[in-house]
């Protein structure tokens, strides 16, 4: 129970109580958003016309495409010339099927957990754009990674790639891995993503 008033817009539930309709009201807070050239939605909302859309379903794995470290690595994305590439916990597959819609290929995308395989394989099929599902990174021009900084720093050197979208940190923080620089950087809501270079 609430010592106060609950604040304006929640509703008190007791535990083991149910409303009504909630399958369907999470639906509510998951709506498409467009960066760039790209639309990146659920399923049940509809893209612009002209724009590169990337439906998710936002089911069981990370990665609807609203975050803002997710923005920041499809603004990235739009600004490179497309390649082949690989993308490191790939989650829900967002940006590599993102970066599959921008013309990048092969498109491999990596991670070690088997629901996020699943999840990507199925999101890709939705949209209609082949990937490579991999749990070791494969040689690529390109690497996209949105995940914690810790990891992007510990997996950086040892990545196949020449250069690298990161994201998943703060603008405070700041990527540094040896034999890495920094190209280019983005900022949004607090949050930061970095375009790196090996050498």
């Amino acid at each position: 129970m609430y010592a106060e008033e609950p604040p304006i817009g929640f509703d008190i539930v007791e535990i083991g109580e149910v409303q009504d309709g909630w399958e369907d009201t999470w639906r509510d807070f998951h709506h498409g958003i467009v960066v760039g050239r790209l639309w990146v939605g659920p399923p049940w909302d509809t893209a612009p016309a002209g724009a590169l859309s990337v439906v998710i379903d936002p089911g069981r794995a990370f990665g609807t495409g609203a975050h803002p470290t997710t923005r920041l690595c499809l603004e990235l994305l739009q600004d490179v010339v497309p390649s082949s590439l690989v993308d490191v916990g790939c989650g829900s597959g967002v940006l590599s099927i993102a970066a599959a819609r921008l013309g990048f290929a092969p498109v491999s995308a990596l991670d070690i957990d088997e629901v996020a395989l699943e999840v990507t394989a199925a999101n890709a099929a939705t949209n209609g754009v082949e990937l490579e599902l991999v749990t070791e990174p494969p040689p690529a021009a390109l690497a996209v990674m949105n995940i914690a900084l810790d990891v992007v720093e510990r997996v950086l050197p040892e990545l196949p790639v020449e250069r690298a979208i990161v994201s998943g940190y703060l603008e405070r923080d700041e990527p540094l891995a040896p034999g890495w620089h920094g190209v280019e950087r983005r900022v949004r809501d607090g949050w930061a993503a970095d375009l790196l270079e090996r050498g």
